[in-house]
């Protein structure tokens, strides 16, 4: 055995499959997101930017990221902990907020796992979560055409783990897919 590690070749094939195996795991956790997860649609406000390492891509402001601390938040969650934002479909089909929990949901509920940006204050009544649902990568000059869609017309689909986990799978506007987006 000490022979055999003391090749060469075979510490490059370990060295190798080792940054293989640190690719692999985040695609891995997102594949298993998106084949996995249940579809909620979010109504969002897009707003175009353009980065010119990546191309363009559409800044996403999901309306959940601001949660009313009327639908029950519960005491003790502070700015950077873990929440869970149980969601249910309104009659047109968009998922709204209509709890947070600060652990997940023991019922089988749909909720999306989110980090606290910043809590309510004495003036403001409401919460703002990250869900990591920030941007959307768009093929060149696309963004633009989706910037300019009324803002009530574009919904983001996206798919849901059981453990909170969440990823983009496509926009929407109008019923019409946009653009989707791949598990790479």
């Amino acid at each position: 055995m000490k022979a055999l590690l003391a090749s060469p070749w075979v510490r490059w094939g370990l060295a190798g499959l080792l940054q293989l195996a640190l690719v692999g795991l985040p695609l891995a956790d997102r594949l298993q997101v998106h084949w996995f997860g249940e579809e909620v649609t979010l109504a969002l406000r897009p707003i175009d930017p353009r980065d010119l390492l990546r191309g363009d891509y559409v800044i996403l402001n999901p309306e959940i990221q601001l949660i009313e601390t009327g639908i029950g938040v519960p005491a003790g969650i502070a700015g950077g902990g873990d929440v869970w934002v149980v969601v249910e479909p309104d009659e047109e089909g968009i998922s709204r907020a209509t709890a947070v929990l600060s652990a997940p949901p023991a019922d089988g509920s749909i909720a999306l796992k989110g980090r606290v940006s910043s809590t309510p204050g004495a003036s403001d009544a409401t919460m703002r979560i990250d869900y990591g649902l920030d941007a959307f990568f768009v093929p060149e000059g696309q963004g633009l055409e989706i910037e300019r869609l009324p803002r009530d017309r574009v919904r983001l689909v996206v798919a849901v783990s059981a453990d909170g986990r969440s990823a983009p799978l496509r926009l929407v506007a109008d019923g019409e897919v946009l653009l989707k987006d791949s598990a790479f």
